[in-house]
């Protein structure tokens, strides 16, 4: 296990193939800290398309975008001060989602057609691992149907929506954790403890 990967070589393998999956248009399960989540690409409008019908979710109310740092969510984002930087991944990698001004290229499917969007830098390994391997960030979403309990075990997710998905990857949640805090970069306002 390397320091980049965080991965023993079988996990990271795995991480590896689901990568693929999600360049060709998948949808594909992966622990995060506290929930299992929902991943695809984001300029992909059929896989988005997929998780919002898997969530029966709206469009408008926007999708969260993980990576696998800052770097590869920069070129997305609003020019920002470096103390915003600083405050952005002082928290980082962690169950921490900042709401921030995007620069317009990422997709309105993706963004809620709003001028921000939520991102992060997820503290679980594979779910990096996922976003380095594919070379893109990627949605992220709670894996559940909208107004439902988040699902936290794999076996959970498997029976509830494994018929729809095109992976699931190894791994589990931390124990204890719960979903990420969501707060204006800006503001400051919590939008979800």
């Amino acid at each position: 296990m390397t320091a980049e990967t965080l991965l023993p070589k079988p996990l990271d393998f795995a991480a590896r193939q689901l990568g693929k999956r999600l360049l060709a248009g998948g949808v594909v399960a992966y622990p995060t800290e506290g929930v299992w989540g929902l991943g695809c690409d984001p300029w992909n409008p059929d896989a988005v398309g997929r998780i919002l019908s898997i969530k029966e979710r709206p469009v408008d109310k926007g999708l969260i975008i993980i990576a696998a740092d800052y770097e590869q969510l920069a070129p997305f984002l609003a020019p920002l001060s470096s103390d915003l930087v600083y405050r952005m991944t002082e928290r980082w990698p962690g169950p921490f989602t900042w709401v921030v001004e995007h620069n317009g290229s990422l997709p309105a499917w993706v963004t809620g057609n709003r001028p921000t969007i939520a991102v992060r830098v997820p503290g679980h390994p594979m779910a990096r691992a996922l976003c380095r391997h594919a070379g893109i960030p990627l949605v992220s979403t709670s894996a559940n149907r909208s107004g439902k309990p988040a699902l936290t075990d794999r076996l959970q997710v498997a029976l509830k929506l494994g018929a729809e998905l095109d992976g699931i990857a190894p791994g589990k949640t931390f124990p204890g954790a719960q979903p990420s805090q969501i707060r204006d970069l800006l503001t400051g306002e919590l939008f979800r403890a």
